[in-house]
């Protein structure tokens, strides 16, 4: 690791990989992965891209009503605008430059598909595993740019503003490390391991919203969050980690059905199983306690063997695997968390608050969502606004010379060990006061718990670990989150 950069980016998802990709060849940029490069919640991202891409069959101003539409209106129209209008560009250059390797029909054109919220079919995707396709790619492009360096398994847990930049406090593995650059962009993901099931990543625990709050960010909406009304319900019900039974088998067809095997949705919705996320998972729960009874499923099994196996390869194994075959029964399904609409505050630009540092991604809020994001938008949010912050930067980058002062010595890493168990209490006190419809007297009760688990964390003197750092962000997010919650 060098003395100091032009830019350090935290996050090897999409919106940090990508923004990555826009610097020129003279601009030194390090990009920290939390894990190994692959791993992010942009790997995971089955369902596709959503972009309008057929202007004779599409419009940008249905997209952006859809849009509008899902977040309750709630949206930032001005991103809304950009988001939509800028993003097939984008798009583009996924298949065009990266090779990436989206579905096609016959005759060589885009293969699009339609999901929940959308009036056109404009998700344009690579079967069932959109995400890990464009990871894999926008990795091996940032694997031949001599400019960029990778730092694996290297987590930004602190920086220091100095002047024109900062200090990156960062440990990589079990070493404190420090150094320098006048420009940061955080891209560090979402919040998901805060709550006891989610379809997130491991890694998901919002460590730059915890980092971005504590330099004084404004922290927006980050009680919006959204449950995905189809993570699969399976299997090893223990596992914290759901995978999806994403949106796209809703929007190729596939029927909601509760405990007797009857669908519902008609009851709650007249979109039925096309209404957007935050919809279908309320919904679901309230049928639930309708029925007195948690089992629902997804049924699609009438589309046929041949067309589920092409169309969804990974689900179809990945259900298998877990003893269903989603081309003969229906699968098992209920609400989970799995994202975040909400996050650190950022104009167009994916500026902060606070000169110098960036945002993007899931862990930004740059007002696209709303109240609830519509099904595909989110790696198109990663690419335009990674790409904007990217550029915001290199127009700034000729404002004078970043001469860093001597960089610190190293935060010592020893000290007590962390209790044990503090992850998962603080797991279950989210999933009691807010899953899909949250329980006013859980908030209050949590927010005291989450409160006193901050103080220790903070005066502690704990040994300075992966552990801890993730602890003390998942208490961070559980806090910001029933504190908002309380105040609305």
């Amino acid at each position: 690791m060098l003395k100091q950069y032009d830019v350090i980016i935290a996050g090897s998802g999409v919106a940090g990989l990508y923004c990555a990709l826009n610097f020129p060849a003279d601009k030194t940029v390090l990009v920290l992965c939390k894990e190994n490069m692959e791993e992010s919640n942009t790997d995971l991202a089955q369902g596709g891209v959503a972009a309008v891409l057929d202007l004779q069959e599409d419009s940008y101003d249905l997209h952006i009503e859809d849009t509008m539409i899902a977040g309750h209106r709630e949206n930032d129209p001005v991103s809304v605008d950009l988001l939509v209008k800028e993003g097939p560009c984008d798009v583009r250059r996924l298949y065009q430059e990266f090779g990436v390797d989206f579905d096609k029909r016959p005759d060589g054109s885009l293969n699009a598909t339609l999901e929940g919220g959308h009036c056109r079919r404009r998700i344009v995707h690579h079967k069932d595993s959109t995400g890990h396709e464009i990871s894999q790619k926008l990795c091996a492009a940032v694997r031949q740019r001599s400019n960029i360096e990778i730092a694996e398994y290297s987590i930004l847990y602190h920086l220091d503003r100095i002047d024109g930049g900062f200090f990156a406090h960062i440990l990589q593995k079990d070493q404190a490390v420090v150094t320098a650059a006048p420009y940061v962009v955080l891209a560090t993901g979402g919040i998901g391991q805060v709550y006891r099931y989610t379809t997130n990543s491991p890694i998901a625990t919002g460590d730059g919203i915890r980092l971005a709050w504590e330099m004084g960010c404004r922290i927006s909406h980050l009680d919006y969050v959204q449950f995905h009304p189809s993570s699969f319900a399976g299997g090893d019900t223990t596992t914290r980690q759901r995978f999806l039974i994403s949106e796209a088998v809703r929007g190729e067809g596939a029927y909601l059905l509760n405990c007797h095997k009857e669908r519902f949705m008609h009851l709650y919705d007249q979109r039925l199983e096309l209404a957007p996320r935050d919809v279908v998972a309320k919904s679901i729960i309230l049928e639930s306690r309708r029925q007195a009874d948690e089992h629902f499923y997804l049924d699609i099994a009438y589309k046929g063997e041949e067309f589920l196996k092409k169309r969804f390869p990974m689900i179809y194994e990945k259900c298998l695997a877990s003893g269903v075959d989603m081309t003969k029964e229906p699968i098992p399904i209920f609400p989970c968390h799995h994202y975040l609409m909400g996050g650190i505050r950022v104009n167009t630009n994916a500026k902060t608050d606070i000169d110098r540092l960036y945002a993007a991604g899931e862990c930004a809020c740059t007002g696209v969502h709303g109240r609830n994001r519509l099904a595909s938008n989110s790696l198109l949010e990663g690419l335009v606004f990674g790409r904007r912050a990217a550029q915001d930067i290199c127009r700034k980058m000729h404002q004078g010379q970043f001469t860093p002062p001597p960089l610190p010595q190293p935060d010592n890493t020893h000290g007590a060990p962390l209790p044990k168990g503090m992850d998962t209490a603080i797991n279950d006190i989210m999933q009691r006061a807010s899953f899909v419809l949250p329980d006013m007297g859980a908030v209050r009760e949590g927010l005291k718990t989450i409160d006193r688990y901050m103080a220790r964390l903070k005066m502690g003197q704990f040994a300075l670990t992966r552990e801890y750092i993730e602890t003390l962000s998942l208490a961070t997010m559980a806090h910001i989150i029933l504190k908002e919650i309380q105040a609305r």
